[in-house]
């Protein structure tokens, strides 16, 4: 993390030293490089831009489910970005930071009444219906308000990501989205829906992705499900890809942002201009690991080393409830000292105080 190194032996976040963030806030805290979340969100912007593509043609909206912290969507904000929720509660911290609703698009496979009342009372962009039930319930909280809502029919393309399997989402097995063969069926009944306004087509097949031949291969799948729709007289406005590109923990080789956008419209372009006379499509994202995943650390004191015949532990007083993924799916963290010393090294695994032995950030270090 190039934003997180050491100077002269102190480790830095920019040119702040940790141990003084620790000793004026203290500890467990969750501390974010400003300068880290730029340049990852303008990988983003700069490559639609070298595509010749505008605010029109394309949109990257921040997944907030990956750190929904007040002053990381505020500058994300500030930066253009739109914004991908999964909940009311999401719903209310990207407007507390000044975030467009004309630029919130609203997954998720379990939307309640009240959620879906709430997005339609400040006429986000768009809501990714993930069922039939879902559609039907939507159509009918709008027609209650008087609205017509936008939607994406999320689409399953039963795409292997190739990831953890907790993280895949885009297989006929997981729970979310439309199954790929249900999807024209699916279309029809939401076309002839009252209350419901067909505009784009969108899918997401996991987290964490170091190649993007899975994301382009679901891409392909998506382009074939709009030329049938077209055949349909069912026009979609935008496709939206999700996100899922990984990033480097230890020695992974992720795929550079720039280089999978410029193949993405490269194939978009090549399907417009061949099957659609040239007309541009609107294409969204939904990032958000590769956008805060190295833009911040969690800071956390240690409280004691107990050694043991078997193993030795470094306790400290962050726990699996501050970061989760270690006890969820024995995700690899980096574990860094605020201050390097001269003194002989020993392998611990790092633990919280939590009553749970599933409680552990790190395991021999």
């Amino acid at each position: 993390m190039s934003h997180f190194s050491y100077q002269n032996g102190v480790l830095c976040a920019e040119s702040t030293p940790l141990a003084a963030i620790a000793e004026e806030f203290g500890t467990p805290t969750y501390v974010y490089s400003k300068a880290a979340l730029v340049k990852n969100f303008s990988a983003y912007a700069d490559a639609c831009k070298s595509a010749g593509r505008d605010a029109d043609s394309a949109l990257v909206c921040y997944s907030v489910k990956s750190n929904s912290n007040l002053a990381v969507l505020n500058l994300l904000r500030q930066l253009g970005s739109g914004f991908d929720i999964v909940s009311g509660g999401e719903l209310l911290r990207v407007l507390a930071a000044g975030g467009a609703p004309d630029k919130i698009i609203f997954s998720g496979v379990g939307k309640t009444r009240d959620e879906m009342q709430l997005a339609l009372s400040h006429d986000i962009l768009c809501f990714n219906v993930e069922s039939i039930p879902e559609l039907h319930r939507l159509n009918e909280v709008a027609a209650e308000m008087g609205k017509r809502a936008a939607i994406s029919l999320r689409i399953n393309p039963n795409v292997d990501a190739k990831t953890h399997p907790y993280i895949s989402t885009g297989l006929k097995e997981n729970k979310f989205g439309i199954a790929y063969d249900d999807a024209l069926a699916t279309y029809r009944i939401a076309a002839s829906l009252p209350h419901i306004a067909v505009v784009g087509i969108d899918c997401h097949i996991g987290s964490q992705l170091l190649d993007d031949a899975p994301l382009l291969e679901a891409v392909d799948k998506l382009i074939e499900l709009v030329d049938q729709l077209a055949a349909e007289g069912i026009a979609i406005h935008h496709v939206d890809i999700g996100g899922g590109l990984g990033i480097a923990y230890d020695d992974q080789q992720p795929v550079a942002v720039g280089a999978y956008l410029a193949r993405l419209f490269a194939r978009i372009d090549q399907w417009r201009a061949t099957s659609h006379a040239g007309t541009p499509i609107k294409v969204m994202f939904e990032p958000g690991r590769s956008i805060v995943g190295n833009a911040g650390v969690l800071l956390t004191e240690i409280l004691y080393l107990k050694d043991g015949a078997a193993k030795n532990f470094a306790i400290v007083d962050a726990a699996m409830n501050d970061l989760m993924r270690p006890a969820m799916y024995e995700a690899w963290h980096g574990v860094q000292p605020a201050l390097l010393r001269d003194a002989p090294s020993k392998t611990y695994d790092v633990v919280g105080p939590v009553c749970e032995s599933g409680d552990w950030l790190a395991r021999s270090r």
